[in-house]
């Protein structure tokens, strides 16, 4: 993740031939179209530059891109997008142009606004971009009655489940999950090299000793707890390196408010949450109107029965016309599970 700016990837092409890429690593380090024209070298001048995002055309912690690529001698660019920060928002493109530059917008733009959805996000709103992930069975349960969840879904599933970690600032679970499962909530993948996300627990009342301690990567910790947190239990988690966040906003079943921990988690930078917790926190997140996408694993498995839980608790809707209507934008197969990718439609 290159938060808190955009994840952004460039190619210069010359003579149908690809002679620089590079793509933004984070923060001070240079931008992909400064790596992609520093490796073509004098191969630029003439060549196109593909990029997913314009070009900037300010001063942050590096220079402006925009006057970079029209000096470099570049004659044409294609970027997937406008930039959607407020500062830029076409200005690269305008100064391109006026340098004299071929310039088109909008290629793959889909695409590259989905790559790009976090920083759109919060660069407009301060907010996150919130992604509700689940697992359930065929019926839509994600536990049996005893409580036995793993593995509902089989391990081409779960690999890419790491991805959506990979691709998170922060996953946020309720304590019943770190109780039931003690999960690392950590990015497990092959060669990985990029940093682990944060963790955020969900504990209003301070039910858990302490953070999970299953063995495995992971990134730092923070506890949300409510207003009553016993200061014991506080002192515990402080004393295991844990950041504990006291909140004092609650539902009206006394769960923490999830729009609250999200203005939180936008004032520190974070783009893209990840929420993997249970049927309860799930159906809160849906209920409070927070969720962007929601990703289910479903698996070829037949649980049943009244007393397993299914994938969203809660109070949910009255009725079948108050439901939460969604868009499915993608099911694809990963091995003999299916994941289901939906937007959700609301006003925001």
């Amino acid at each position: 993740m290159a938060s808190p700016n955009p994840m952004v990837g460039a190619v210069v092409l010359a003579g149908g031939r690809v002679v620089g890429e590079g793509w933004h690593e984070g923060p001070g380090t240079p931008h992909a179209e400064v790596r992609a024209l520093e490796a073509a070298g004098e191969r630029a001048r003439g060549a196109t530059l593909y990029v997913t995002l314009e070009p900037c055309s300010h001063w942050g912690r590096t220079p402006p891109c925009a006057p970079r690529v029209a000096a470099a001698g570049i004659a044409r660019l294609v970027a997937g997008t406008l930039d959607p920060n407020p500062i830029v928002d076409g200005a690269g493109v305008k100064h391109l142009r006026e340098a004299g530059l071929s310039v088109e917008v909008g290629e793959l733009e889909t695409d590259a606004r989905e790559l790009i959805a976090g920083f759109a996000r919060h660069v407009r709103t301060g907010l996150p971009f919130v992604t509700l992930k689940m697992a359930g069975s065929l019926d839509g349960k994600v536990a049996a009655r005893d409580g036995s969840s793993r593995w509902i879904t089989g391990a081409p599933a779960r690999r890419d489940a790491h991805l959506l970690r990979a691709a998170s600032d922060a996953i946020v679970v309720g304590a019943g999950t770190v109780a039931a499962d003690n999960p690392s909530l950590g990015v497990r993948l092959e060669g990985y090299r990029g940093r682990q996300p944060l963790r955020v627990i969900l504990d209003a009342a301070g039910r858990l000793p302490g953070p999970p301690d299953a063995e495995g990567p992971h990134g730092p910790t923070v506890m949300a707890g409510g207003p009553f947190l016993p200061p014991p239990t506080r002192d515990a988690w402080e004393r295991s390196g844990a950041e504990v966040l006291v909140m004092d906003e609650t539902d009206e079943d006394g769960m923490l408010s999830l729009p609250a921990l999200m203005a939180a988690l936008g004032k520190r930078a974070i783009q893209n949450v990840l929420i993997e917790g249970g049927p309860t926190v799930a159906g809160s997140a849906i209920g409070s109107g927070i969720v962007d996408r929601f990703v289910l694993y479903v698996a070829p498995k037949l649980i049943g029965g009244r007393e397993a839980p299914g994938i969203l608790g809660g109070r949910g809707v009255p009725s079948v016309g108050d439901a939460l209507p969604v868009e499915i934008v993608r099911v694809e197969r990963w091995g003999d599970d299916i994941k289901v990718v939906a937007d959700v439609h609301r006003d925001r």
